[in-house]
């Protein structure tokens, strides 16, 4: 089977369990505890609307989770196939005692991947502990690469992200954001892909 074939399918079955995961929640809340909604009348937010919005954060939750999952899967995919010894690894921690050990998503040769779909964390307690994860990667002997396909659109959370760009590049490392990560996959392995993905939707 295809690359290209392998990501359909792989396309289908996430669609599926999202589908079935959103399903089970919104059954799930239906003898949800709704006392809250007082709250929201309060703050001039309708009963209707509230309900929408519980129902909707919850969708969210899942859409976020399975997105991010498929995308990371897909990816490994492409490398898997260009680079058959590659795949998810772990290190040891050189930097602190939690966690013992940091993982890889993907290692190809001596570049350590972390591929990421989105990230729109405005924590900064998330540079620590990148900073400390990029180190000891660095001390196990190998390149860490970033490869993030969609940017945030919050001031805060790309101001992180310009931080996290600053410590990849500070040890030798790189960062690949927006369209120059859809490139370097399809550089790296040859795959294009964001054209699987669009021709997936029909465009």
């Amino acid at each position: 089977m295809t690359v290209k074939n392998r990501v359909v399918t792989l396309a289908g079955e996430y669609s599926d369990r999202l589908k079935k995961a959103i399903a089970e929640r919104v059954e799930d809340m239906k003898s949800d505890d709704f006392s809250h909604y007082l709250i929201y009348q309060v703050l001039g937010v309708s009963e209707k609307e509230g309900r929408l919005i519980d129902l909707y954060q919850n969708k969210g939750r899942f859409l976020y989770k399975y997105a991010g999952s498929f995308l990371e899967e897909a990816t490994k995919m492409c490398f898997g196939e260009r680079f058959p010894q590659s795949g998810p690894a772990r290190i040891p921690n050189t930097q602190g005692q939690r966690p013992k050990t940091f993982e890889i998503d993907c290692l190809v040769g001596k570049d350590a991947l972390e591929i990421k779909w989105k990230d729109a964390t405005t924590d900064g307690d998330h540079i620590t502990k990148e900073h400390s994860r990029i180190r000891a990667i660095v001390d196990a002997g190998y390149r860490p690469i970033r490869v993030m396909f969609y940017y945030p659109n919050r001031m805060q959370a790309i101001r992180i992200q310009e931080a996290l760009e600053t410590l990849y590049n500070g040890v030798g490392g790189q960062y690949y954001h927006g369209d120059a990560a859809w490139g370097y996959v399809a550089q790296r392995t040859g795959i294009d892909l964001k054209r699987i993905l669009q021709g997936i939707c029909g465009k």
